[in-house]
């Protein structure tokens, strides 16, 4: 029942969303959008660059476990979209740490070698100023590469990891065709709102207004003064992923791992790159799940859910936190 009453109290309707619902001059950094949560900054410096990673510091607001959760965001997102989740977690007696990595939402947005390395041991680096010494992990598609390396380079540090629908677990330098940072950059520099709308309505088999605003935020990001850096540190970062996948090294996991992914779900990293036929094969992750399930540590567990597609935590969040909150406690 109190299980029932959480997630009932933080299950959101979806609204409706327009364009005008979202702040024209979002900026590169976020500036105009409004946090659901104080925002702080942690200063970084990175191949000689002073920069600083954003991110939310949660206290409990139900009777505190003494437990801790990072949460790792998607590429094609920040740590905004969390907030149903965080509110969740919290009031289940959690501390909730969620960032907006290097690169992403109201961080930095450097011109430099992005690795799912840097992104883990910075993340690393900001927990241990907060003086957290274990911490439950919580990761969503790109963030989900960012997290299996974290889970490997701090085996120790991670009491349990969700991966919620992760990318990295195929290789898609074995379909997609290279690309370079020219080509990717000037690929970004065209997208448009109408184009970020589309890409995001791939996310989900039934599409609902209020999910447009992250696609909104994400084109508008890109507009303005510091648009070049915004789209520059996308390419960037979709070279990241193809070219560092974690598909080889998850059989390596340690820690208790939840893999929960949408049936639907056909998120691939250069789908628009390849043939219809390849692009058919690509992104089947609730497949690619149920193969690894057998090789996950002792406590794992896996949940497909049906009908959902890349991002539970929006399309149905009272199951996706019911299922969390269980495995986590």
């Amino acid at each position: 029942m109190r299980l029932f009453l959480l997630v009932a109290v933080f299950t959101l309707p979806l609204l409706s969303v327009s364009a005008a619902d979202v702040p024209a001059d979002v900026g590169s950094a976020m500036e105009g959008y409004p946090s659901p949560f104080p925002v702080r900054y942690f200063p970084l410096d990175v191949e000689g660059q002073a920069l600083r990673m954003a991110y939310f510091d949660v206290a409990p607001t139900g009777s505190p476990n003494g437990r801790s959760v990072v949460l790792l965001h998607g590429k094609n997102f920040f740590s905004a979209y969390w907030r149903d989740t965080i509110a969740v977690l919290a009031q289940a007696g959690f501390r909730v740490v969620a960032v907006d990595q290097i690169g992403f939402g109201r961080s930095s947005k450097p011109d430099l070698a992005y690795s799912v390395h840097l992104l883990a041991a910075n993340t690393k680096a900001l927990l241990d100023s907060l003086q957290i010494k274990r911490v439950n992990v919580l990761a969503h598609s790109m963030g989900g590469m960012v997290g299996i390396r974290f889970t490997l380079l701090y085996p120790e540090f991670v009491e349990k990891m969700v991966l919620e629908d992760p990318l990295g677990l195929e290789d898609y330098r074995l379909v997609v065709p290279y690309a370079s940072l020219g080509e990717l950059v000037t690929a970004t520099a065209a997208e448009t709102e109408a184009s970020a709308v589309k890409f995001h309505e791939g996310y989900y088999p039934e599409w609902q207004p209020a999910f447009a605003e992250w696609a909104y935020l994400q084109a508008r990001s890109a507009q303005g003064g510091e648009g070049p850096r915004v789209i520059r540190a996308s390419a960037l970062t979709y070279q990241m992923i193809y070219e560092q996948p974690v598909c080889y090294e998850i059989q390596r996991l340690r820690p208790p791992t939840f893999l929960i992914v949408g049936e639907k779900d056909r998120a691939a990293l250069g789908k628009n790159r390849v043939s219809e036929e390849v692009r058919s094969t690509m992104g089947r992750i609730a497949e690619i799940a149920k193969r690894l399930e057998p090789g996950l540590p002792a406590g794992s567990r896996l949940v497909i859910l049906p009908g959902v597609g890349h991002v539970p935590h929006l399309q149905t969040p009272a199951r996706f936190h019911e299922e969390l909150l269980q495995f986590l406690k």
